[in-house]
C-alpha cells in the first residue's frame, strides 16, 4: 500500500514539474515548472452594467410566456420609464439559430428563446443596424435560476451563444427572485421599485387568468373567433390602463398643510408612501372596475354548453406547459382542432410552489442559520434572537403565500370567476409524497406528480399531458414515478410528450391515440348524464336558446360528484331547471 501511494506521490510530482500552461501569445503552449507556475482562479467575465443614464437611448427586449403575459409585461416596463420590445413567439428557424450557436445537449427552451434573441437582432442587422449599433441600443432581459437542472446554467449559454454569433458585447440582464437586489444594484439601470414590483404581481395574474378565459370559453363558442377577438380587445384595455394608471404618491392626495412636515421627516415619509402605494394596488377600485369591463367585454361572447368536449389538464415543465408556439409543437391550438377542452396551467401556481418551498427548506434547517449557533439554556438573549430571525423570515415567506393566493382569487372573481383559484400546495406535497418526496430539488419538483393525482382523482379533468424539454433531468425523474402512480389509480390517462424542434407529427400521432381514450369517456359521460336527465338533446337546448344567461361564459355551472365534462354538468343542471329543481344563477356584476 505505501509502494503504491510512493509511486502516486511520484506521478503527480512529474505532472505539476512538467504541466503545460497557454501562454500570452493565443496558439501557442509553452512548458513551465511548478516553481515559474502562477495558480489562476476561474473569474466569471465582467459584462457591461445598463446604466441609469441609458434608459432613453437602450430597448429592453424580452420574451418567453404568452402573448397576454408579454402585452402586460411590456406596460408595465414603459409605466416605469423604460423601452422596451417584446420578440416573437419562437419557432422552429428560431430553434435552428439556437443550435447552430449554442452547445450541443442543451435543454430545449435554451435553444428556442437564444435562437429567437439571435433571430431578431440579425433581422436589425438586415434593417441596416451595425452590430456596434445593436450591442448598444438593446438589451435581453430574461429569468434565471440555480439548481441541479440546465435550467442554472441558461445565462452562461445564452452568452456563449451570442458570442458564437458574433454579439460579444450585447448584454444580458438577469433576474433572480433570491438576487433581485443584487440585480438591481449591478444594472443602475433596472430600478425595481415598489410600483414596479407591485404592477408586475398584478402582470402575472392578469396574464394567468386571462390564459385561462381564453382556453376556457373558446372550445364552446358559437361564432368562430369571437373569443380572440375578445380576448386582444380585454388584454388592450388593460395594457393601456397598466401602463398610464396615475401612481400614488402620499405629497398629492394630502393636504399642503400636511404635506410641509412630511417632507421634513423622509422616514415616515417613505414608509406612508410605501404602504399607500401597497394599499392602492391591492383594494384600488379603479383597477377593479377596468377588471369588470374586461369582464363585460368577454361576456359578449356568445357559447353553446352541449358540446362534449374531453378536457386535458396540461403540467409539466414551466416553460414547455406555457409557450404557445413550436417550443411545445403548437399542442395547446392542435388539442382545440382535435376537439378537446384544455386546461393550462398557471405561473402563479408555480410561485406558490417556490414560496411554500422555502419556508419548507427553513424548516428542515432550522438552527444552522441561527446567529448565535452556540447559545446555551442560561444565555435567553442568543436564544430569543435565533428564534426571532427564523419566525421573522418564516412568517414573511408564510404572508407572501397568503397574499399572493388572494390577488389571485381576486383577480379571478372580477374577470368572472369561472377559472380556479391556485391549488393549495400542502395538499399536492401531501398527495405526490408516497411517490416523490416533496423536498426533492429540481423544475417543478413533486408538482407533476402531485397534479396528476390530484387532477383525476377530483375527476376535473379526463386525460394529463405532461409536457417537458427532451432530456429534461427532474421531468425524467417524474415520468419514472408516474408508471407507479398509474399503476395506483388505473383510471388515469397519463401522456408525457418530450418536446424539441423536431418531431411534431410523432408528439401529435401520441397525443391523437391518449385522446382518442379521452373523448370515449367524455362522451360516454355525457350520454350517461343526457340519459339519466330524462331529456333529449334539443330539449335541453331550446331551454338555453330561451334563457341568455344559459349562453354567458360566465354562467357558473354547478359542478357534479364524479362528472368532469362541462357538457355532461350542463345538461344535468338544464334538467333541474326544466324539472323547478334549480333556480337560474346570477351572473357576475348583474343583478
Amino acid at each position: 500500500m505505501g509502494l503504491g501511494h510512493n509511486f502516486a506521490d511520484s506521478a503527480l510530482s512529474s505532472l505539476e514539474e512538467t504541466i503545460p500552461c497557454v501562454s500570452a501569445k493565443p496558439g501557442r503552449l509553452v512548458e513551465v515548472s511548478a516553481a515559474q507556475r502562477k495558480t489562476c482562479h476561474y473569474r466569471r467575465p465582467v459584462e457591461r452594467p445598463f446604466m441609469a443614464e441609458e434608459r432613453n437611448q437602450v430597448t429592453i427586449l424580452f420574451g418567453g410566456f404568452t402573448w397576454k403575459h408579454e402585452r402586460f409585461i411590456e406596460a408595465i416596463l414603459r409605466a416605469s420609464g423604460y423601452r422596451c420590445q417584446m420578440l416573437p413567439t419562437p419557432d422552429v428557424a428560431a430553434f435552428a439559430f439556437g443550435r447552430e450557436f449554442g452547445n450541443n445537449g442543451q435543454c430545449n427552451p435554451t435553444y428556442f428563446t437564444i435562437g429567437n434573441l439571435i433571430k431578431f437582432l440579425r433581422s436589425l442587422e438586415d434593417q441596416g443596424y451595425s452590430r456596434r449599433e445593436i450591442e448598444e441600443t438593446y438589451i435581453f432581459f430574461t429569468a434565471g435560476s440555480c439548481g441541479p437542472c440546465r435550467f442554472g446554467m441558461y445565462e452562461s449559454e445564452y452568452r456563449l451563444a451570442l458570442n458564437n454569433a458574433g454579439y460579444e458585447r450585447f448584454r444580458i440582464v438577469l433576474y433572480q427572485a433570491e438576487q433581485a437586489i443584487k440585480a438591481a444594484a449591478d444594472n443602475p439601470g433596472l430600478k425595481f421599485t415598489l410600483d414596479f414590483n407591485m404592477g408586475a404581481l398584478n402582470m402575472l395574474n392578469l396574464g394567468d387568468v386571462i390564459n385561462d378565459l381564453s382556453y376556457r370559453i373558446r372550445p364552446f363558442e358559437a361564432v368562430p373567433g369571437s373569443t380572440d377577438r375578445a380576448i386582444e380587445e380585454v388584454v388592450g384595455r388593460l395594457s393601456h390602463f397598466l401602463e398610464t394608471r396615475r401612481r400614488f404618491e402620499i405629497l398629492e392626495r394630502v393636504p399642503s398643510w400636511l404635506a410641509a412636515p412630511l417632507r421634513r421627516t423622509p422616514k415616515l415619509l417613505g414608509f406612508l408612501n410605501a404602504t399607500g402605494k401597497i394599499l392602492d394596488h391591492l383594494y384600488s377600485s379603479e383597477f377593479a372596475v377596468q377588471m369588470q369591463e374586461a369582464r363585460r367585454c368577454l361576456d359578449k361572447v356568445e357559447v353553446d354548453h352541449t358540446r362534449v368536449k374531453p378536457v386535458v389538464k396540461i403540467v409539466g415543465e414551466f416553460w414547455a406547459q406555457l409557450t404557445e408556439g413550436d417550443g411545445n409543437f403548437n399542442m395547446f391550438s392542435f388539442l382545440e382542432s382535435e376537439g378537446a377542452q384544455v386546461h393550462v396551467d398557471s405561473i402563479g401556481g408555480w410561485i406558490s410552489y417556490l414560496l411554500r418551498q422555502s419556508r419548507i427548506g427553513m424548516e428542515s434547517r432550522k438552527g444552522l442559520d441561527d446567529p448565535y449557533p452556540e447559545a446555551r439554556w442560561w444565555e435567553p438573549g442568543k436564544r430569543l434572537a435565533n428564534l426571532w430571525k427564523y419566525r421573522r423570515k418564516w412568517s414573511l415567506l408564510l404572508l407572501s403565500e397568503v397574499l399572493w393566493s388572494y390577488l389571485y382569487a381576486r383577480t379571478s372573481r372580477h374577470l368572472g370567476g369561472i377559472t380556479p383559484r391556485l391549488l393549495s400546495q400542502r395538499e399536492l406535497a401531501r398527495l405526490a409524497h408516497p411517490f416523490y418526496h416533496s423536498l426533492a430539488r429540481g423544475g417543478e419538483g413533486h408538482l407533476e406528480v402531485g397534479k396528476n393525482v390530484y387532477y383525476t382523482t377530483k375527476g376535473l379533468c379526463h386525460m394529463v399531458l405532461a409536457l417537458k424539454p427532451f432530456g429534461c433531468m427532474p421531468s425524467s425523474q417524474s415520468d419514472g414515478v408516474q408508471s407507479a402512480v398509474v399503476n395506483r389509480f388505473p383510471e388515469m390517462i397519463f401522456l408525457p410528450v418530450e418536446t424539441s424542434g423536431e418531431g411534431e407529427i410523432n408528439a401529435h400521432s401520441r397525443v391523437q391515440m391518449a385522446l382518442g381514450e379521452a373523448r370515449v369517456k367524455a362522451r360516454a359521460e355525457f350520454d350517461a348524464a343526457l340519459a339519466s336527465s330524462g331529456k333529449s338533446l334539443d330539449e335541453i337546448r331550446d331551454y338555453a336558446a330561451r334563457h341568455p344567461s344559459l349562453r354567458s361564459p360566465f354562467y357558473p355551472i354547478p359542478r357534479r360528484q364524479g362528472i368532469t365534462g362541462t357538457a355532461a354538468n350542463f345538461v344535468l343542471h338544464v334538467s333541474d331547471l326544466i324539472d323547478g329543481r334549480a333556480a337560474l344563477a346570477r351572473l357576475p356584476g348583474k343583478h
